[in-house]
């Protein structure tokens, strides 16, 4: 389901928070592919959450998906809204993110009826995307120009993590841990991209 036939036997989907900003939300920002490529891209706006299931990703009971960054979150049949305060997310002592959480409303929102729907929405607080090394960043600008995108559009990408509060949730399973076992494949891949882009 939305991509999710694309991981090996055995191979389950439950990245951290750095892990979806540092090797997926970075990389759709810098118009490279994600590694794996499996993550689908949905319109915020067009679904309400208990239509992503046949749309977004699905691991366990989590569904991600990309989306453009909008400040309003009216779907067809209610709207998100913020709960807490956002919070910083980072990779190695440094900022690179912001995670804000949401819960879905029925109803309009003078009238809203809230459900166990959950939302975490991540974005980019920095200026770089694959890497912060000269080359990389030379790179991507360059990549950018060719494709005729700005950064400022480049930076209106989210990624979203959407699960039902009421079943077993696995949306904290990495806080406080170490980037995972894939990670050095995944780094490797993001290495790979930055030396073909720099002979190009």
């Amino acid at each position: 389901m939305g991509g999710a036939s694309d991981l090996p036997p055995g191979f389950h989907f439950f990245p951290s928070d750095e892990e979806l900003i540092v090797h997926f939300l970075r990389r759709k920002a810098s118009l490279l592919p994600c590694q794996p490529d499996i993550i689908p891209t949905i319109l915020l706006n067009h679904c309400d959450p208990w239509e992503l299931n046949d749309k977004a990703l699905q691991a366990g009971n989590q569904l991600y998906f990309f989306s453009r960054a909008t400040q309003s979150r009216v779907t067809p049949n209610g709207y998100w809204s913020s709960i807490c305060a956002d919070e910083m997310v980072k990779s190695s002592g440094c900022n690179i993110g912001l995670k804000k959480t949401l819960v879905f409303s029925t109803e309009e929102p003078s009238e809203g009826i809230e459900t166990n729907w959950i939302m975490h929405e991540y974005h980019l607080i920095d200026g770089r995307k694959v890497s912060s090394s000269s080359t990389s960043t030379s790179s991507s600008r360059k990549l950018h120009r060719e494709k005729g995108h700005s950064n400022t559009e480049s930076n209106n990408w989210v990624i979203c993590r959407v699960f039902d509060s009421t079943c077993e949730s696995q949306a904290n399973f990495h806080e406080d841990m170490e980037l995972s076992c894939l990670d050095e494949v995944f780094l490797s891949l993001d290495d790979y991209d930055e030396v073909s882009l720099s002979n190009n």
